[in-house]
């Protein structure tokens, strides 16, 4: 083995280990050093402090964005298959993670995109051993994806709704109330059937008050129960489905809880999943 290997596959372990003392080390380095990043992005934005915090934030910034680098490009360069990690969702995130700062040299503000590198904090994951929370992550996640057509359907009637009473109240209310167009009407729609009600856009006739009501009515029952009850049905299914699942290696009885480790007639140890 050529020393070059050698040195792939020690960096491999480190970077990219999950059991080994050196490699959990690594990431929580890497987690604080996102977290002080993150930190230091935040801080920078107030505008009120003085000029000298701003200056350290920005050493600091570029600090940060070269560690990140060089971490990025070791990552690529241990890796066994290089073009999947690049192409995984963690390669991914890494790499975004380390373009908002060079960004800023062209686009003002784009250093802000920095905070894209919360999301590798999930990596302690990895750390803290909570591999078993991953059933549920994936329960969830195929819940979603199962339920995404009725969303569609839920999502085209909700921007049917939106146009209809955008209209309504663009024809009712008119450009004396705030109502300059249909567009931002149907914005005021948008705002009225959320239940958020920013207040600067409001009906003043009695009929666009009512038209109000309704769609106050309408938004209660379905923004907040229509997808919580599609989502939850979903799930529930996911789970009766992965309970059927969890068989009996050796009496072959199913329905087993997801949380259970042996079987409730014989005894014997159940597969973990």
């Amino acid at each position: 083995m050529s020393d070059q290997s050698r040195l792939q596959k020690k960096l491999h372990s480190i970077i990219f280990g999950t059991d080994t003392p050196s490699g959990k080390l690594f990431d929580l380095f890497l987690i604080c050093a996102i977290l002080v990043s993150v930190t230091t992005v935040i801080l920078d934005s107030i505008v009120a402090l003085p000029d000298f915090y701003h200056r350290l934030f920005f050493l600091l910034e570029w600090v940060f964005t070269f560690i990140f680098t060089v971490e990025y490009f070791t990552r690529i360069y241990c890796s066994p298959i290089r073009w999947r990690y690049m192409k995984s969702f963690w390669g991914i995130v890494d790499l975004i993670a380390v373009l908002p700062s060079y960004l800023a040299l062209f686009l003002v503000g784009s250093n802000y995109l920095a905070i894209i590198r919360l999301v590798r904090v999930l990596r302690i994951f990895r750390i803290l051993e909570l591999f078993q929370y991953t059933t549920e992550m994936r329960t969830l996640t195929h819940s979603l994806a199962y339920s995404r057509k009725k969303m569609l359907i839920f999502c085209s009637a909700l921007f049917i709704l939106t146009v209809v009473f955008g209209a309504l109240m663009y024809a009712v209310e008119g450009a004396e109330s705030g109502f300059t167009s249909i567009p931002k009407s149907m914005y005021w729609a948008i705002v009225t059937l959320t239940t958020v009600g920013y207040g600067d856009i409001s009906p003043q006739t009695p009929l666009g008050q009512t038209l109000s009501s309704i769609i106050m009515l309408i938004g209660y029952s379905m923004i907040i129960i229509v997808p919580t009850t599609i989502i939850v049905g979903e799930l529930g299914k996911d789970v009766d489905s992965q309970k059927k699942s969890i068989v009996c290696p050796k009496c072959s009885l199913a329905g087993h809880d997801l949380d259970a480790r042996f079987c409730r007639s014989c005894g014997a140890e159940l597969p973990v999943f």
